[in-house]
Parts: structure tokens; sequence; C-alpha cells
């Protein structure tokens, strides 16, 4: 298989898998799979923020949530540490089902091992690629998610989670906020979680 049509397929295997979502997002007066619409939306990003990254981050970058909905946060303890175990449990089943959809398309066991890598989150702050996938992961948020997450919590609590946010970013990624489409409220709340304190 050539090298474009093997990327192609993956990239088609992820998202009919994604598409398995009965979590619904309605987008341009459709319903949507809800980490099937995320997934593109992380695509679109990427190309944006790097349009010549590698195959790998871009795989990487296209099932970073794949299959999320298999395991529900209801499952762990509602504190920090039962949402931590969450997360770290959902990273090893993205990699895990990226890693069974990469080597039935035919990719080597050194690109499964990077896309792995990158969706472990392995080396942030410390790997270029790594932090490459979670500047566009916050940059989604930013863009995508944060309006709703703000509108069900006090303004001290959207803070609080923008300045993490911005602990993980880059500065270029930091940067590249000003450039994305958000409303006067989120504008006035980044600016509050920049601001020191």
């Amino acid at each position: 298989m050539k090298n474009r049509e093997r990327f192609k397929s993956a990239i088609e295997a992820f998202d009919t898998y994604n598409g398995k979502d009965p979590n619904k997002e309605e987008w341009n007066g459709q319903l949507i799979p809800k980490e099937l619409l995320y997934a593109q939306r992380m695509s679109l990003k990427l190309d944006e923020y790097l349009s010549d990254a590698p195959e790998h981050v871009q795989l990487a970058v296209r099932c970073q949530h794949i299959g999320r909905w298999e395991i529900s946060r209801d499952q762990y303890p509602m504190d920090k540490k039962g949402y931590l175990h969450w997360r770290s449990v959902l990273k090893s089943l993205h990699a895990s089902i990226a890693a069974q959809i990469l080597a039935s398309c035919g990719y080597n066991e050194e690109t499964i091992e990077k896309v792995k890598f990158l969706l472990l989150k392995k080396e942030l702050h410390h790997h270029a690629e790594t932090q490459l996938l979670e500047d566009v992961v916050c940059l989604v948020f930013i863009e995508f998610y944060l309006d709703e997450f703000a509108s069900k919590h006090h303004d001290d609590k959207v803070i609080d989670i923008l300045r993490k946010t911005m602990k993980k970013m880059s500065a270029r990624s930091i940067d590249a906020v000003g450039q994305l489409p958000l409303s006067e409220k989120i504008k006035s709340l980044i600016h509050d979680a920049a601001t020191p304190h």
C-alpha cells in the first residue's frame, strides 16, 4: 500500500471507530458523533497551526480521543485522584485502539510506537511533538469547548482551569489564542487568567 493510501486508510478507520460514539453534538445543523467531530477539529487545527507536521503526529492528533466514550468518568471517584486515574486509563485505551488500527493499515512498529508515545503524553514540555499535540488539544478546547464549560461554572473556576491549561501550552500556542474567534466573555476570562495573581 502506498504511503498516502495507507494514511488515508488509517484516518478513515479512526473516523469509522469514532463514528460509533453514541454521544452527539450539533454542528452546522447536523448531529455528529462527539468524538468524530472532535477528531476532525483536531486535524483542522493542526493543519492551521503546523501544516507540515510529520505523519505520525497527524495520526496521533486524529485519534487523540478515540473510543473515549467507552470508559465513563463516573466509573472512578469524583475527586482529583479519580479524575487523574480516569485520564490515565483513557490514554492507554486510545493508544491500544490506535495501535490495532495502525497495524491493520500496514504501519510498522516504529510509527505505531511514535503514535502511542504521543497519545500517552510522554515527556510533555520536554518533547517537541508531545508539546505540539498538547498545544493543539488546548487550542481546540479553547475555541470549541470553553464557552459551554464556562456557561456551567463560576468564573473563578473557569479562570483556574484556564491557568492550568496555559501552563501546559507553549508560548507560541498561547500567542495563537489571540487569533481564535472567541466571544468577548471568553476573551475577558482569558485575560484574567493571564494576569498574574
